[in-house]
């Protein structure tokens, strides 16, 4: 993948580009034709044929209008995912209406969070390693990035963390909970004690919640007790809907009102809407699979912990963070010669793979012992 200066007949001094994005790749993880695709965090279980049908029909639907704007306020999907919120987490069901705010998948949503609450002037903390994509968010939005380490259970240090929001007071606090690339989630206590601790947004990044182990619990419980949380979502992984591109947040009314400031003009398309009520809909069967998912991960989190020298992190997502290598990149080249393709990211020495079908496991778990010499794993 090239840079604007890279291009051919597009030298670097052709185009007024901001100089903070000279150099620079846009996001995105390789997108191979291989047998197994386990970089990515997808839903392995395409959606029931029930649910294709009723999507195709609500498609039919909106399409002979598609001449006029769609619900620009999306008040139809914004009650779906309300009631849904409300079934998932345990006594939530005061969510309503106006505590919730679709946009283009979550990365949509937490950039209409940073363009509202971030800006010049302003920064932004968050605890690495953590999703590749915070530092574009600010960058895009003029906000600042710092960040703190993560212990080496990659859990945070929550004393650490408590005197530098004391004494910097960040205005955006970003929590990924499950935390990408990790799987580690935070405790409702330690999210409670950053938000009191802090005058700006608190933002609990949730993309892979449903995935959580039993008893993990969901910061939107918090939200009665701290108007300034905000905490987000995707319907892209446990809905299995990826290619729709549908995320959301659940907060305050006032907050809600805010990120409606720097929305764009009717932003949610109709198709994309009756996509995801139709999914709504069809939650249960599309729910089904996501405790075979997490069998599946704590399955293998076991079997990579029981090989010799590996190291596998707890997870609370849908994917598992292992290592350590020497050389990880070489590793990832022969997991990919075996038709597997797994993700180089996180700290230096650890790969990350996606929780998959069981064939799909089968077959890392065979190409990884096929792919690891040795002096590969770091004692």
């Amino acid at each position: 993948m090239s840079t604007v200066e890279d291009r051919p007949g597009s030298p670097a001094g052709d185009l007024p580009l901001r100089p903070e994005l000279r150099g620079q790749l846009p996001y995105g993880a390789p997108q191979l034709d291989v047998a197994h695709r386990l970089n990515v965090n997808e839903n392995p279980y395409p959606p029931p044929p029930a649910m294709v049908s009723d999507v195709a029909m609500a498609v039919a639907e909106v399409a002979a209008g598609l001449n006029r704007y769609p619900d620009r306020d999306a008040t139809a999907l914004r009650a779906g995912l309300a009631a849904y919120v409300a079934r998932d987490v345990p006594g939530a069901t005061w969510v309503d209406v106006g505590q919730v705010w679709p946009a283009n998948g979550s990365n949509e949503v937490m950039l209409q969070l940073l363009q509202a609450f971030g800006g010049p002037g302003r920064t932004a903390l968050a605890f690495a390693p953590t999703y590749s994509m915070y530092p574009d968010y600010c960058r895009d939005t003029f906000t600042a990035y710092a960040t703190l380490p993560r212990r080496e259970d990659f859990t945070i240090d929550l004393d650490a963390a408590l005197a530098h929001v004391a004494a910097e007071q960040p205005d955006v606090l970003l929590l990924a909970s499950p935390n990408n690339p990790t799987g580690t989630a935070l405790r409702l206590d330690e999210v409670a004690a950053l938000c009191t601790a802090s005058r700006g947004i608190v933002v609990v990044d949730e993309a892979y919640a449903e995935f959580r182990r039993p008893g993990t619990p969901s910061a939107i419980e918090l939200l009665p007790a701290h108007p300034r949380l905000v905490v987000t979502r995707t319907m892209s992984k446990a809905f299995a809907l990826a290619g729709a591109r549908l995320g959301y947040l659940v907060a305050s009314p006032a907050v809600v009102d805010a990120v409606q400031l720097v929305r764009l003009p009717y932003h949610l398309s109709a198709v994309t809407q009756a996509v995801a009520r139709t999914a709504l809909r069809h939650a249960d069967a599309l729910l089904a699979g996501v405790a075979a998912l997490r069998a599946e991960r704590d399955a293998l989190v076991d079997w990579l912990r029981a090989q010799p020298g590996v190291v596998a992190a707890d997870s609370d997502a849908n994917f598992v963070l292992f290592g350590r290598f020497a050389d990880r990149d070489a590793v990832w080249r022969r997991l990919l010669d075996h038709g597997v393709l797994v993700r180089a990211t996180g700290p230096d020495g650890w790969l990350r793979v996606s929780a998959g079908t069981p064939a799909e496991m089968a077959a890392f778990r065979a190409a990884l012992l096929a792919s690891v010499e040795p002096g590969d794993v770091l004692a």
